[in-house]
């Protein structure tokens, strides 16, 4: 998976993009290479969806240059995204819960056997690839014959990734993947995540929780309000570091201030009249 040139796999240099007079994204530039994670920080609001629609073909750049293996390019769809082997993994997956894993891991690319107007979808072709494809990444499961709606979330997410590497995909981009997971479903997406990298993957990961995005990330960029302040390797930084660069260390700070000064101002209770006895004694 690694280009010949060792250009990144994908590279943005200073997008920009309005919408209408707001200005979503100023100035902002990225680079993946294959076999490592990106980590896209930012609080709401900061523009790290307009920059994913933008490098998955979704919105073009009003301004600014999409390298892919260091050519420029013009991604208007996001068709043209996957030809060019990015595939974007957003947070409700594309896949129908009470269809099976094979029918969900091959949709819009199915397997047919027979002739002519007897063509069927191939089942046993399907279920032998999508579990090897599964295996190969770390995944075992016995019956790719199940509805994907009985997996857990964060298996979920391991079935859509692994899709999107099977077909081509050279960069992918992963949309808040842990957001709505808890702590075990979480694991299970960032041990898959850098299982994807191993493999030589370049991979972009859009989160705002550090405790995610630090274990897995090999490099990070903050976006505040549309723009960069910059990207930074992880031996250049410690978690605190990078919760101050996100804006958030200096609050929650201040509000735990605020919270001390409020338990210090508080009178002390007042004690009990005299001959007083407790009727939970």
């Amino acid at each position: 998976m690694t280009n010949e040139n060792g250009a990144p796999l994908i590279e943005a240099r200073d997008l920009t993009k309005y919408f209408g007079s707001v200005v979503a994204l100023h100035g902002v530039s990225l680079s993946v290479r294959a076999g490592e994670v990106l980590c896209l920080l930012g609080d709401n609001g900061a523009g790290k969806s307009t920059l994913i629609k933008i490098l998955s073909g979704v919105h073009p750049p009003d301004e600014g240059q999409i390298l892919v293996d260091g050519e420029e390019v013009v991604l208007g769809s996001p068709r043209d995204a996957l030809q060019r082997g990015i595939a974007t993994v957003y947070q409700d997956l594309a896949m129908i819960p009470l269809l099976s894993i094979s029918r969900n891991f091959f949709l819009g690319a199915e397997p047919v056997s027979g002739f002519g107007p007897f063509k069927t979808f191939d089942v046993r072709q399907a279920d032998r690839v999508t579990r090897t494809a599964l295996k190969q990444m770390g995944i075992d499961l016995r019956d790719t014959s199940q509805p994907v709606g009985t997996l857990s979330g964060g298996e979920r997410q391991s079935v859509a990734i692994a899709r999107a590497i099977h077909f081509g995909a050279k960069v992918v981009i992963l949309d808040e993947p842990t957001s709505a997971l808890g702590v075990k479903e979480a694991a299970v997406v960032l041990r898959f995540i850098a299982t994807a990298r191993d493999t030589g993957v370049g991979v972009i990961l859009i989160t705002h929780n550090i405790n995610h995005a630090f274990p897995v990330g090999d490099r990070f960029t903050i976006l505040d309000r549309g723009t960069s302040k910059g990207t930074f390797d992880k031996a250049d930084l410690t978690p605190g570091q990078l919760l101050e660069l996100m804006g958030g260390g200096a609050e929650l700070e201040e509000i735990q201030h605020e919270l001390e000064e409020i338990a210090g101002s508080r009178p002390d209770p007042p004690l009990p009249p005299t001959g007083y006895v407790s009727q939970h004694t």
